[in-house]
């Protein structure tokens, strides 16, 4: 009790939050890394997993390799991404590993979600005339929201746990905080550090729990059981008027 006693104090103590070294500026820079590398993953791993689930071929393949990149830990990435070319591009090797580390649910997720798509749905959209990118955009991306964006909220709550690596290749982020009181052998300061790297993800998890409560209910319920229900609904009325 001792030692998270001190981390509170560490914590609650007003200049550890001012200047450069504060932590304030040290969570912003951990923001950014988190939203850079998220939006870089996105724009890599969702329009291959869309495509890939639309078509319905190569899919399992894409994802099997994508798992590879699992298997590797994300730190033994960075390490010989220091010692390539790449290394001489600030935070271009912390960039590109965390990038790698969450391609993986993204596309694993948003592919799933596009091959669970009800395929009655699809062929009658088809019936319908829709060409292929109407079919993809206007009926299987919003029954497979869902599952897209649980990819999307678990990469970034990976992201902001990982992202403290960022420190080891001499960048920014919450990551400082630990490693520098590991420096400093004050163990409040790594406690302290841990708990708002733990307390970022947990509000980064809440936020994207938030969007997925308030997202439409047709990004909710799925296709399924949709239109069974507005049939049933439309029934109901029919009734009603002819009994009146």
């Amino acid at each position: 009790m001792t030692t998270l006693a001190d981390a509170w104090t560490w914590l609650t103590d007003p200049a550890h939050w001012a200047g450069d070294d504060g932590i304030a500026h040290r969570l912003r820079q951990h923001l950014v890394l988190t939203v850079v590398c998220l939006a870089v993953s996105c724009l890599i791993a969702l329009p291959v997993a869309l495509l890939l689930g639309h078509l319905g071929k190569g899919g399992a393949l894409a994802v099997n390799i994508s798992n590879i990149g699992r298997a590797v830990p994300t730190f033994a990435v960075l390490v010989l991404l220091l010692l390539t070319p790449v290394g001489r591009w600030g935070e271009g090797p912390t960039v590109v590993a965390l990038v790698l580390f969450a391609v993986p649910p993204l596309l694993t997720n948003a592919y799933v979600g596009m091959r669970e798509v009800d395929r009655d749905v699809v062929r009658a959209a088809r019936g319908m005339g829709m060409t292929g990118g109407q079919l993809l955009f206007r009926v299987e991306l919003p029954l497979a929201l869902p599952m897209v964006l649980t990819g999307v909220r678990i990469a970034a709550v990976q992201l902001v746990a990982t992202a403290t690596i960022a420190a080891l290749a001499g960048g920014g982020g919450l990551g400082r905080i630990i490693t520098a009181g590991f420096n400093l052998a004050s163990t409040p300061q790594v406690v302290a550090g841990a708990v708002l790297v733990a307390a970022l993800a947990l509000a980064v998890e809440a936020v994207f729990e938030a969007v997925e409560r308030l997202a439409p209910a047709r990004t909710k319920g799925g296709g399924r059981r949709g239109p069974g229900r507005t049939a049933h609904r439309g029934r109901g009325r029919d009734r009603r008027e002819s009994v009146r």
